[in-house]
This record gives structure tokens, sequence and C-alpha cells, in this order.
């Protein structure tokens, strides 16, 4: 679990992930598009490289 408290160390992120009530406007969207644009991009990584690994 320590790599969370290290994720929310970093400033930029808490600012990501924080959404007031009185937000509203293309933020959210944007946000969750970017969201899930990056984890997305992560996981197909992930699926096109692990077939490069050695048995």
């Amino acid at each position: 679990m320590s790599h969370l408290h290290a994720l929310a160390a970093q400033p930029g992120v808490t600012e990501l992930l924080a959404v007031s009530k009185d937000d509203t406007g293309p933020g959210v969207v944007l946000r969750t598009v970017l969201i899930v644009g990056v984890v997305g991009i992560a996981f197909l990584a992930w699926f096109l490289l692990r077939g490069y690994k050695k048995d």
C-alpha cells in the first residue's frame, strides 16, 4: 500500500482527482476521458507486451 501513499504525495494527482460540487463544464468529462485513456493505454501495452515474455 506504500505506492498509494507515494501517489497521493504528488500534488498534481490530488488536483486531477479533486471534484467539487460546483464543478461544471467540460472539466469532468475531460478528466474522465483522460483517466480512462491512460488506463486503456496501460492495459493495451500490457496485453501486447505479455506475448514477448520467455517461458
